[in-house]
């Protein structure tokens, strides 16, 4: 069974960092790009960062540039998020997710088609 585990979650202060973790089990999380999103409860879901199966190609939202840093290491299967300087509106549940065309389409980082989605971190920045 394919699955996507976020962690990383938490409680900080505005300014503050975290370090949210995207896992796979079931398949190899280097077979594919790697799409975080974001959702407020009674919002649209936003997409955040994207990261290309090859790695050579990253996205982020307007919101989030320059304080957002994806990245991946194969060696551990993992896709990690590195968010600094943290402010009380990027509060949400994150959540990371795969599109299957990624696997044969390496350069291919965006936020449509997603075909597996964890179930989500909760980040919340608050003083």
């Amino acid at each position: 069974q394919l699955q996507l585990v976020e962690s990383g979650g938490g409680l900080v202060q505005p300014g503050g960092s975290l370090r949210l973790s995207c896992a796979a089990s079931g398949f190899t999380l280097d077979d594919y790009g790697i799409s975080w999103f974001r959702q407020v409860p009674g919002k649209e879901r936003e997409g955040v960062s994207c990261i290309s199966r090859s790695g050579g190609r990253t996205n982020y939202a307007d919101s989030v540039k320059g304080r957002f840093t994806i990245s991946r290491d194969n060696a551990k299967n993992t896709v990690t998020l590195q968010m600094n300087s943290l402010r009380p509106e990027d509060t949400a549940v994150y959540y990371c997710a795969v599109d299957r065309s990624t696997r044969l389409l390496i350069t291919r980082c965006d936020y449509d088609g997603m075909d597996y989605w964890g179930k989500g971190t909760s980040v919340t920045v608050s003083s």
